[in-house]
């Protein structure tokens, strides 16, 4: 069986270069990958394209990608809750294009399973929808929209075997599994890494063969998202 595993996040991260596009699992703070972020800005990768639901907050995750002016463009459907986020979009220093969760969802799923493109009805009559093919289907207006393309996924999972099978828990079930096999190279870091062969077939939600290097992160900070309450006047 072909063990997919390195020794560290450096070894992980092998071959990441400044202007490529990086897809990035997660939402909010829940099944984020830390330790992939951390080492992009040790690397002091920029001119990058990130793919991620959000932007993250502003010590935290993507936001200190934003922190250190490493990213060129965010192609994301929240992005609330980071004020440098904000500041770097509203100043014209940052590009953002912004795309309906769903949309956002099956572009990774698109490029999964080889797809070039797909129509969706989300967006049509909206700016999200200027520019692209819109097409009628039993009566109903969709848009076509074409996968993603990137260099490098990175996602986060709860437990991965050395073949790279994954199992993700709770809500970091969002974009991670779907990120997974939709760039050129998947790398998954993980909470807890065991043999092959170890984990139950039945609970494995991503197959190996979408994963092309795994390794086992340490020192994990829990974070818990505060719901944003606005004042009362």
């Amino acid at each position: 069986m072909i063990r997919k595993t390195v020794s560290n996040v450096s070894e992980a991260l092998a071959g990441v270069q400044d202007g490529m596009t990086f897809m990035l699992g997660g939402f909010g703070l829940c099944g984020i990958p830390e330790k992939a972020i951390e080492e992009l800005v040790r690397l002091g990768i920029k001119d990058i394209t990130c793919i991620s639901n959000n932007a993250g907050v502003d010590d935290f995750g993507l936001g200190l990608l934003l922190q250190k002016r490493q990213i060129k463009k965010m192609i994301s459907s929240y992005v609330g809750e980071n004020d440098e986020f904000e500041r770097q979009m509203l100043s014209g220093e940052l590009e953002v294009e912004l795309t309906p969760q769903g949309t956002l969802a099956e572009k990774c799923r698109a490029a999964q399973g080889g797809f070039p493109a797909f129509f969706t009805p989300a967006g049509y009559g909206t700016e999200v929808a200027e520019g692209k093919e819109t097409r009628e289907f039993n009566g109903k207006m969709y848009v076509l929209e074409e996968a993603f393309k990137a260099d490098f996924s990175f996602v986060k999972a709860w437990k991965g075997d050395e073949a790279g099978n994954l199992i993700f828990k709770g809500t970091a079930r969002n974009f991670n599994p779907v990120m997974c096999g939709a760039a050129k190279i998947t790398v998954a870091e993980v909470e807890e890494l065991v043999p092959a062969g170890s984990l139950d077939p039945n609970q494995i939600h991503v197959p190996g063969i979408f994963v092309q290097r795994i390794f086992k992160g340490e020192g994990y900070e829990k974070r818990i998202e505060q719901r944003t309450v606005r004042k009362r006047n």
